[in-house]
């Protein structure tokens, strides 16, 4: 069951916007898939996007030849209301490892970067390597955020980006992290 919008602001002409809710179920031009570094499913998200969008993907997935941590590869969407699915691979945290905050907050960069070159201008993301990954909320969602934020500065080439959360607590993070960021950067975020 979706709940309310928790959080919305406009970055020049687009709105970056925080619900609960399946990312499965979103009818945006790619959802984001959390996946591994195979491509060929998993658990989670990865899980749960392969089996609603069917046997395709998996076929498609199969000959993408996998995919780097920090990197993201495109492919069908098939039986989702997504056209697109942009499969991206976050690390797996390590406390002290300065390459981990790099590597998350390329997944997000390099999946904005393949949805712009094909044209994609709603996208919908999940929390990328908060589940199985063990990266913790507070410390991913302000990466998350920033990162988009601030590509979008940068390019302004999409009209929505969606975060479709799992959970409250999810929600309640990244909540706390667009609320600081509006704060530093009221100039250029507006809350709607």
């Amino acid at each position: 069951m979706m709940t309310p919008m928790s959080h919305r602001v406009q970055v020049k002409n687009t709105i970056v916007e925080l619900l609960e809710g399946d990312i499965t179920k979103q009818d945006v031009g790619a959802i984001v898939n959390a996946a591994n570094s195979s491509l060929l499913g998993g658990g989670g998200v990865d899980g749960a996007i392969h089996r609603a969008a069917g046997p395709e993907l998996l076929a498609e997935t199969k000959t993408l030849g996998g995919c780097q941590t920090g990197d993201a590869k495109l492919t069908g969407g098939y039986k989702l209301k997504a056209q697109y699915v942009i499969h991206t691979v976050g690390p797996i945290y390590q406390a002290h490892d300065p390459l981990v905050p790099k590597q998350l907050a390329s997944a997000y960069r390099r999946s904005l970067e393949v949805a712009e070159a094909n044209g994609i201008r709603t996208i919908a993301f999940p929390s990328i390597s908060t589940g199985a990954y063990g990266y913790p909320l507070k410390e991913a969602a302000p990466i998350a955020l920033k990162t988009v934020i601030d590509t979008i500065r940068e390019r302004d080439s999409f009209d929505r980006i969606r975060f479709v959360l799992f959970d409250p607590q999810t929600v309640e993070a990244y909540t706390r992290a667009l609320d600081q960021l509006t704060q530093l950067h009221s100039d250029s975020l507006k809350p709607i």
